[in-house]
């Protein structure tokens, strides 16, 4: 029987067999296939263009949308939790159905995310969709943390413990983990995801130079392509403050304008122009202390009316909510998962403020995996290559049998 590991994104979807290499999708590069990276990533929504009004666009088919701005969002999430099932049928039937995995679902079964804690109302409609509608062999629901640390311990077969921080689209969850199982009271969850840091940026650009409260596709792209996390705050505060060339956190990005420019791009150094008018045709924009004040929101929610602790703060408080004699090796076995930890200086950053937090005569060691998006897949792709997995599942028939209590009784969500 072939198992397929669907990690099953706000933002995104990371799927693909767990015995074979698949193909990519990237929507920000805007081509349909690029056989680089052994993960399908592909955006978990459907989409509609101001142009084609009339027509819904499925997944990865925004490769098919001639003018991406103004691109309007539908998504099966809503705060993080899956509440527009029928979004979610409609990505799913396109992710499984003829043109992607071909799943045959007599044979195979499946391995899937969902959050920390997830609502028993989801949880039970999940069972039904996953066994009545499609008819999977069996299933496995589990948070994509728990297998980022089950990948972590398979490549540190000499730790027993770690903290996973994953910051993904709606939320930061911070979730410590012993010998396979999570430790339930070191969580943490923060109200601070990379939507958030999107739509601040478009707040920010909005007031400042150009109304883009629409253009959520394009200022998410500006987002990745300039955005970083500042090493010493103030001190890049006073550099963005400067003029000329002296102003070295400045950019310009060139918008696509989806006819000569397909997508958007920081401008070199070099060609920035200082004085004022800019080549015809582009439209450009200039971009200073938001390059780092964003980012920043994740590390001091205050700055913009959350009432929390920022990522550095709230691991050392997960962390101390533990026994004390497993504190160092939390400390030592810090693991960043999700989209935002792609930041430039995000690892840096988080080591820096945890070690000022943290007692000398501990080690802190912070690891950022190679693909911090994919890590949970690989996760789940060497979880079900494990000896006990069969044990770890619910099969059909379990569940026609027991109905959701076997899988309440299984699943530790």
């Amino acid at each position: 029987m072939t198992t397929l590991v669907l990690d099953n994104g706000a933002y995104t979807a990371k799927i693909g067999y767990s015995h074979e290499n698949v193909r990519f999708f990237d929507p920000s590069f805007r081509c349909s296939l690029v056989f680089l990276r052994p993960h399908s990533v592909i955006p978990n929504c459907q989409f509609r263009s101001k142009t084609a009004r009339l027509k819904t666009f499925t997944a990865n088919q925004i490769d098919e949308i001639k003018d991406p701005s103004g691109l309007f969002y539908i998504l099966p999430f809503q705060k993080g939790y899956l509440v527009n099932w029928d979004v979610q049928r409609k990505v799913w039937d396109h992710l499984f159905g003829k043109e992607m995995y071909k799943v045959d679902f007599a044979d195979t079964s499946i391995v899937i995310t969902e959050p920390y804690f997830n609502f028993t109302s989801i949880q039970e409609s999940m069972n039904e969709i996953l066994f009545e509608e499609y008819q999977f062999q069996a299933a496995l629901r589990i948070n994509a943390g728990s297998l980022s640390a089950h990948k972590y311990f398979q490549e540190n077969s000499s730790e027993l413990c770690c903290i996973v921080v994953d910051s993904g689209y709606s939320f930061t969850h911070i979730v410590p983990y012993c010998r396979g199982k999570k430790m339930k009271d070191g969580i943490c969850r923060l109200n601070v995801g990379g939507k958030l840091l999107t739509n601040h940026l478009k707040e920010i650009i909005s007031y400042r130079q150009l109304h883009v409260m629409d253009e959520t596709h394009v200022i998410n792209q500006v987002k990745e392509d300039v955005c970083y996390v500042s090493q010493d705050f103030y001190k890049d505060m006073a550099v963005a403050q400067l003029k000329g060339k002296e102003n070295t956190v400045m950019r310009d990005y060139v918008l696509p304008d989806f006819s000569t420019i397909k997508k958007g791009f920081c401008k070199p150094l070099e060609e920035m122009n200082f004085t004022g008018k800019c080549k015809t045709g582009e439209q450009i924009l200039r971009l200073t202390n938001e390059r780092f004040a964003v980012p920043e929101t994740a590390f001091h929610p205050s700055d913009i009316g959350i009432q929390e602790m920022g990522i550095p703060e709230a691991l050392v408080n997960s962390v101390q909510n533990l026994p004390e004699e497993m504190q160092p090796h939390f400390f030592k076995n810090i693991v960043l998962t999700g989209g935002n930890t792609l930041f430039s200086g995000f690892r840096d950053r988080v080591y820096k403020d945890v070690r000022s937090l943290t007692p000398t005569d501990f080690d802190v060691s912070v690891v950022q995996p190679q693909n911090p998006i994919c890590y949970p897949w690989e996760g789940g792709k060497l979880l079900s290559e494990n000896p006990d997995f069969d044990e770890m599942v619910v099969t059909r028939e379990d569940y026609e049998e027991n109905g959701h209590c076997i899988c309440e009784e299984k699943f530790d969500i």
